[in-house]
């Protein structure tokens, strides 16, 4: 992902228009080594102006012979119930300039992305010239107090809230990082997962570096610090061009809020303005609809958005490639009100269920979803197939990360908490269960077991989403390869592990015709094991590693989730 030049651009706010896709040549290229002038950015905007490597697929192997504790026997219980089973995004961003309630517009944005991190919450401000910093192991309400905000004032404004990838769960990886160097300080915010996260820290530490934290984060600062561009914004250029990997990043100085996004764009990353001409950049659009911004455009891939007392000023990062955004924001991870990649989640998920209604019919009598994220697409499905949509399970929103198990061991515990069934819309009822994904098939198996005992004639199981076969390493925690039911099971072979009476998937190339001309722009890679970025190094999650506690967990256990990758040398790097 190096590059040796750069492509400054033109973007009207007003009226944004898409970054050409593939054609360098409509960009004016110049040499970043002699952009040593604030001037070289194209676009300038009066900031009080207001504006309303492939996987190996075996069925030979049973899952057993990866869960020879606990999961062996669908019936043996043991395991803490794992959250849903579903993958976690790691966090989301906010930053906000020329608000004076920044901080509180900022905690209330970071509520409504909470759902991309509940491990831990952190602003920082600046006043008087000095970046502050409240953080905190927790949710943004456990974190946050009144007196805390008030220790933060000031109109410019980051904030992060964090579901750990790379880096334990303790304090002080909790974001935003703030660092001082011989410069003044600098405050980030990191949506994603770098790829050559571990040989840069290597690297830097063999030139002295001391590193605070087991986050890749902290790399980013790193390489920022020792940087020798001028003025910062090439710093921050220069550190990016190091990098490799999904970042969707937000950036504070004393008098500068900075946006970046890889030139893949795997994450997120969206501007907005409040009717008083504060700029806002957050992950998902919900959070610019809680604080009353409009949403103006996403920040593009490859793109540096720099907003000071001199406007808004915009430069593109290096020569973009195809975009690779992740489809999973679709599936799982976004709130359907929000707005991701251009499109709404809810349009799409509902889309979703609509295709498995029309290419995996079954007669049925209700339609019913696992709650929160497959309702949408049992919506689609229910109103495609004409069939009653239903709440056969009601989830419960009271239960926090830990819970006192009852000596007498009761079955499905750890679900039953979650989810409870609804009797009078099952009993003698043949049930269609839609859920966005199925990622160990643990927690499924559990599902339909209490769905057929609540009196369900037949349970017949609907995947809005293609079988995942691999690991995600931009930002997203997957379990490795081998935990994944989908790499190690056909369908028929999942469909009897579950004990449904019928399981489909989305298609693949159903899901890439609905996405028409925006197909190539979306990654794949969990699906197809095609990896636009070659990890170097690969973060996984192996069956019984520690799983620390969000405070107590150890630098040594997440590097026992490392393991070599391939010499580069062996690496196929898929544009696929």
């Amino acid at each position: 992902m190096a590059a040796t030049n750069l492509s400054s651009f033109s973007s009207s706010l007003s009226k944004p228009t898409p970054l050409p896709l593939n054609s360098p040549q409509t960009h004016l290229s110049v040499p970043f080594k002699t952009l040593q002038n604030p001037s070289f950015f194209s676009h300038k905007a009066s900031f009080s102006h207001t504006h309303k490597t492939s996987l190996t697929v075996s069925s030979k192997n049973p899952i057993s012979e990866f869960f020879t504790t606990n999961n062996a026997n669908p019936d043996d219980h043991s395991v803490s119930f794992d959250d849903d089973d579903k993958p976690r995004e790691e966090c989301g961003v906010v930053g906000i300039y020329g608000d004076s309630e920044a901080s509180r517009l900022c905690y209330l944005a970071l509520h409504a992305l909470q759902h991309r991190g509940q491990e831990g919450a952190g602003i920082v401000t600046v006043r008087n010239d000095v970046l502050q910093s409240v953080t905190g192991v927790g949710l943004v309400s456990e974190v946050f107090s009144e007196s805390k905000l008030d220790q933060l004032p000031g109109d410019l404004s980051i904030g992060h809230v964090r579901y750990s990838t790379a880096g334990a769960s303790m304090l002080k990886n909790v974001q935003p990082f703030v660092a001082g160097y011989r410069f003044g300080s600098v405050g980030v915010a990191h949506n994603g997962n770098l790829v050559n996260y571990r040989s840069l820290r290597a690297k830097l530490e063999e030139t002295g570096s001391i590193f605070n934290t087991s986050s890749d984060t902290e790399v980013v600062l790193h390489l920022i610090a020792i940087s020798k561009d001028r003025p910062f914004v090439m710093r921050i250029v220069d550190a990016c061009q190091q990098v490799e990997g999904a970042y969707s990043m937000v950036f504070l100085t004393k008098d500068k809020l900075v946006a970046v996004r890889d030139p893949f764009g795997f994450r997120p990353l969206v501007m907005g303005r409040r009717s008083n001409g504060a700029v806002v950049f957050a992950s998902e659009t919900c959070a610019l609809d809680l604080i009353e911004a409009t949403y103006e455009r996403e920040v593009f891939p490859g793109e540096v958005v720099v907003v000071d007392k001199t406007g808004i000023q915009s430069l593109c990062l290096m020569p973009h490639p195809q975009p690779k955004q992740c489809i999973f924001e679709h599936i799982y991870f976004a709130l359907p009100n929000s707005v991701i990649f251009g499109r709404s989640v809810y349009e799409s998920r509902r889309r979703f269920g609509e295709i498995l209604a029309t290419e995996s019919p079954v007669d049925c009598d209700v339609v019913i979803a696992v709650p929160d994220s497959g309702v949408v697409a049992a919506l689609g499905y229910a109103a495609k197939a004409g069939v009653p949509f239903q709440q056969g399970l009601i989830r419960s929103h009271y239960v926090g990360r830990t819970f006192i198990e009852p000596s007498q061991k009761i079955r499905d515990f750890g679900v039953k908490l979650k989810l409870s069934p609804v009797r009078a819309v099952l009993e003698g009822k043949r049930v269609v269960v839609v859920d966005d994904s199925i990622v160990r098939g643990t927690t499924s198996s559990k599902i339909v077991r209490l769905i057929k005992e609540a009196g369900a004639k037949e349970v017949h199981m609907r995947i809005a989403s293609p079988p995942i076969i691999g690991s995600c390493y931009y930002g997203v925690d997957t379990p490795s390869s081998e935990e994944l039911i989908s790499n190690r099971m056909s369908t028929e072979e999942i469909r009897e592990f579950i004990g449904s009476d019928s399981l489909s998937f989305l298609p693949i190339g159903s899901l890439q015709k609905l996405l028409a001309e925006d197909a190539p722009n979306y990654c794949y890679a969990c699906f197809s094991g095609k990896y636009p970025v070659e990890p170097r190094e690969l973060k996984v999650k192996r069956v019984g590693d520690f799983v620390d506690d969000g405070i107590n967990g150890s630098f040594e256990s997440i590097d026992g989730g490392w393991v070599q990758a391939k010499p580069k040398s062996e690496l196929e790097v898929s544009t696929a």
